[in-house]
């Protein structure tokens, strides 16, 4: 039944994409986010369901979009650039038979971010990305969510879905997707169109923030703990009563720690017993390894260059019985570690020139976005009152992946390069509707932002006056 319903859904929206092509692109951003291919074990699991959506996207927006709006940003650039970069590091890569396997969806996921901005053309394209991305990461979380709240989980045992280690299916990652996107639930309640704000909106965005705030104790990932805490601090910095709401985050936890599971507990403690934990261990000594493997290889291994990788480290346990504490060392050395770091992922793999340019996408990203949000923060029109909480909620988005990939190697995570596009789009039709009258003489109102009919995804323009 599952895999019925899965298949079902996936031809229902190829169905669509032929009255309403930019569907498709909401198809492979549901087919790369919920893996619907790797839950399936039927029909789905033995065709190329990723590959169909992405060709699809593509040609449709080549064939049957309107790409009078489509511009090429300096981001896009970037990505391009990183793309190469990445492809030249795969011919020249230490490990030449397993880095084949990582750029085969490495490119894709990035040509994707690329192409993504190019038909986002419309607020309501806009809206309808950043909705999906959220719906679909939600299928997981909700998921999790459920299990965690029944009293499951643990480190490395909270079965999404299926039982993976990789994508968003990992602890880790899905506890840095799950805080990253808290911004973008509440501002999709608060300005979305497609489901206009009301109170099942508002259960539902709740519901599911809860959910996204129980992931980190199913996982007991540290990752995420550490997000939410920089997630609820960033959040005030815009938020108006910021003495209640400090109030309100304080009493949250004060009432929540007595539920959460010891295990949960005895993991967050080695935050700063670091020592103690093999895993933390583990990083510290793969970073210095990686360090040191980037000024012997400024240009980069290539992917899975880790594996050449052999790091000693101590680890210090410290045991009090009474009024007696007794400390035990011990070394562990440990061969083809991975980084555990995106930054360092980025280093050990692309070398400097990959690291710059990774590092430059990011802040020009930032960047980008606060401009937005002090551009727009004082408008308050229906057709303006969304901007700048949009940027904000992208921008804290950003924040939280670039804090929980210090902590994990997600420097190529599809679901990120998404949310990174969706900032490309975001910026590029705010420039377009900010160009000066003059440069729009004659255009459609409904290409300047103003309002228009809309009927899907397929705009009806409303004409322009003559001046």
């Amino acid at each position: 039944m599952i895999d019925l319903g899965f298949t079902a859904f996936f031809l229902l929206l190829l169905a669509a994409g032929f009255k309403r092509p930019f569907v498709w692109v909401l198809l492979y951003l549901y087919v790369d986010i919920v893996q619907p291919q790797v839950i399936s074990w039927g029909i789905l699991s033995h065709i190329p369901v990723s590959l169909i959506a992405f060709g699809a996207a593509f040609l449709g927006w080549l064939l049957m979009d309107d790409k009078r709006d489509a511009r090429f940003t300096m981001r896009q650039g970037l990505l391009l650039a990183l793309l190469l970069y990445c492809g030249y590091t795969t011919l020249t890569a230490a490990y030449p038979l397993d880095a084949p396997e990582k750029w085969s969806w490495v490119w894709k996921a990035l040509l994707f971010a690329i192409f993504l901005p190019l038909t986002l053309r419309t607020r309501l394209r806009l809206e309808a990305v950043a909705l999906v991305m959220v719906l679909a990461a939600s299928a997981l979380i909700i998921d999790g969510g459920l299990k965690t709240a029944a009293g499951g989980g643990g480190y490395g045992s909270l079965r999404i879905f299926v039982d993976s280690n990789s994508g968003l299916f990992e602890g880790s990652i899905i506890s840095a997707v799950a805080i990253a996107i808290i911004p973008i639930v509440v501002w999709l309640a608060r300005y979305g169109t497609i489901f206009p704000s009301d109170w099942r909106v508002w259960t539902f965005a709740a519901a599911l923030i809860f959910a996204c705030a129980l992931i980190p104790v199913g996982t007991q990932a540290r990752t995420g703990l550490v997000c939410l805490a920089i997630l609820c601090m960033l959040y005030l910095r815009t938020a108006k009563h910021r003495f209640l709401i400090a109030g309100v985050m304080a009493a949250g936890l004060v009432v929540a720690v007595p539920f959460l599971p010891k295990a949960f507990m005895d993991r967050m403690g080695t935050i700063q017993n670091h020592q103690s934990d093999q895993s933390a261990g583990t990083r510290l000594a793969m970073w210095k390894w990686t360090w040191q493997y980037a000024k012997d290889h400024p240009m980069g291994g290539g992917f899975y260059a880790y594996q050449s990788a052999v790091v000693k480290y101590e680890t210090v346990v410290a045991q009090t019985v009474g009024s007696t504490t007794t400390v035990t060392t011990g070394e562990v050395e440990e061969q083809g570690r991975a980084y555990h770091s995106s930054y360092f992922e980025m280093l050990g793999e692309q070398g400097f020139p990959g690291l710059g340019l990774w590092l430059l996408l990011q802040l020009t990203g930032l960047l980008q976005m606060e401009l937005i949000r002090r551009r727009w923060r004082k408008r308050t029109g229906p057709d303006e009152a969304w901007v700048a909480p949009m940027a904000v909620s992208l921008q804290l988005g950003q924040v939280v992946y670039l804090i929980g990939s210090g902590f994990v190697g997600i420097a190529f995570q599809p679901f990120v390069l998404m949310l990174i596009g969706l900032q490309c789009g975001l910026w590029s039709y705010i420039k377009r509707i900010e160009q000066p009258l003059t440069s729009r003489t004659a255009r459609p109102r409904a290409e300047t932002g103003a309002p228009s009919r809309l009927r899907g995804f397929g705009e009806v323009p409303v004409p322009a006056p003559v001046p």
